[in-house]
């Protein structure tokens, strides 16, 4: 697949809900994940690993309300797509948050992936 179909697909799989498929489907084996450094899980590499890391990120989340994801906008192995989450963590007020998600690709495979947006936590 080319790196503008990786990032189609990806953000028709995000639009669906298919978060894990697109895990599955898109990145290769040792992909990393770079979040804000205050993050919680600020830095992971491997596939069981992002997956590990979404799944802590699932159960902050007490009710979803809804979200966002734009257009990915391509430039050689790189793409980057504008997500929106509204929802309320567990012992929070309800938010709505951006970010800008920046990917990169290899043979074929998402191999990187680093989110920007302002921590509120």
């Amino acid at each position: 697949m080319t790196t503008q179909e990786i990032a189609n697909r990806l953000v028709e799989l995000c639009q669906q809900g298919a978060f894990a498929q697109a895990l599955e489907e898109l990145y290769s084996p040792d992909a990393e994940s770079i979040e804000n450094p205050a993050a919680p899980t600020p830095y992971v590499k491997g596939i069981d690993k992002i997956i590990e890391k979404g799944k802590t990120f699932n159960e902050m989340i007490e009710e979803s309300y809804g979200g966002e994801v734009g257009k990915p906008i391509v430039a050689g192995n790189f793409f980057s797509v504008r997500m929106m989450m509204d929802v309320k963590y567990k012992g929070r007020e309800r938010e709505q948050s951006e970010e800008i998600c920046v990917y990169e690709v290899k043979d074929g495979k998402i191999i990187k992936e680093q989110f920007f947006y302002t921590l509120s936590m």
